[in-house]
């Protein structure tokens, strides 16, 4: 349910997009009608209503998120609350000037700050991030501690380059399914193989039998 959670706001995009996408003269009217104080104009043309629809959709899910966490009395992450202000700022400023761009390029920046944040914490602070996210969990040795915080500082830099690429090689369309099947199921491979990775070196708790 949890991860469910945390990938609404990209199904919501994917969906509203595809709807849209297929009604394009109507999502046109509907945006123009009913969003248009939202817009430079006040008008929204068929070829850019799909994408500023699954726009607000997802500005308005992640706000929800981040009410729904709060109501709960439970802490919002950081990078919760920084994925709202990216998609609000970038977000808004596709809407407003009709420009896909801006929320194009959200994910990578993203992507990248999550990126920088495990590097300055190991680089400036001497603070393994990812140790610091999990470590209660998981018992390694320091240098498998340090690998894996840096392979996520890789994966990251490149997860924000590929989307990039995609969405100035390829139609908006395309992207959109990157944005939910090529960024989700890297996502999930990488996570699995540092799965593996970390199997071949967990260290056994205190009075636990060593693994064969």
């Amino acid at each position: 349910m949890k991860i469910l959670f945390d990938f609404l706001p990209i199904f919501l995009f994917f969906g509203t997009f595809k709807f849209a996408e297929g009604r394009k003269e109507w999502a046109a009217r509907f945006a123009s009608d009913n969003l248009g104080f939202l817009v430079s104009g006040g008008v929204v043309g068929p070829g850019e209503a799909p994408v500023l629809l699954a726009t607000l959709v997802v500005i308005v899910a992640t706000l929800a998120q981040v009410a729904v966490i709060l109501v709960r009395g439970k802490k919002v992450d950081t990078m919760l609350w920084v994925s709202l202000a990216l998609v609000t700022v970038m977000g808004g400023a596709t809407i407003w000037f009709h420009n896909e761009t801006f929320i194009k390029w959200k994910p990578s920046v993203l992507y990248w700050v999550m990126g920088l944040a495990f590097w300055l914490s190991q680089v400036m602070f001497r603070k393994n991030l990812l140790r610091a996210l999990i470590g209660e969990q998981l018992t390694l040795p320091p240098g498998v501690w340090q690998r894996l915080n840096f392979a996520w500082i890789a994966f990251f830099a490149f997860m924000g380059l590929l989307n990039l690429y995609v969405a100035y090689s390829f139609s908006t369309d395309t992207w959109v399914n990157f944005k939910l099947f090529g960024g989700i199921g890297l996502m999930l491979v990488f996570t699995i193989a540092q799965g593996f990775y970390i199997s071949k070196h967990v260290e056994p708790e205190a009075g636990e039998a060593p693994h064969p």
